[in-house]
């Protein structure tokens, strides 16, 4: 008999990066618009992960859009994920980033290696 427990652990993602807040990432989710199926991009900075390893972790994304503050809430294991890139990581000392909402300075960033 399969535990619930176990059947969860079959179903986790094994190729995501090890996503922290304050990286800078690139979510490529599909959309269904009626018939079709697109693959649409969401790039911004991670400001916390929530649920750690478990089948219902999310990752918050915040960007910035015509001068608009938008945030989107990503579960890491959903299906209609296809990939994420990291493309910059910043040093932070925090595990929430929530005060960059209304904060105006970039972080200091490195280089993805």
């Amino acid at each position: 008999m399969v535990t619930a427990h176990e059947l969860n652990k079959s179903k986790l993602k094994k190729d995501l990066p090890d996503i922290q807040p304050g990286m800078t990432v690139i979510v490529h989710q599909k959309i269904k618009e009626g018939e079709k199926e697109r693959t649409q991009k969401y790039e911004g900075m991670v400001l916390g992960r929530h649920g750690g390893t478990n089948l219902s972790a999310t990752i918050t994304v915040r960007k910035i859009s015509e001068g608009v503050g938008v945030e989107k809430i990503f579960p890491l294991h959903s299906p209609t994920i296809v990939k994420i890139e990291v493309v910059k990581r910043a040093k932070v000392r925090r595990a929430k980033l929530f005060y960059l909402k209304g904060y105006k300075k970039r972080l200091k960033e490195t280089a993805v290696k």
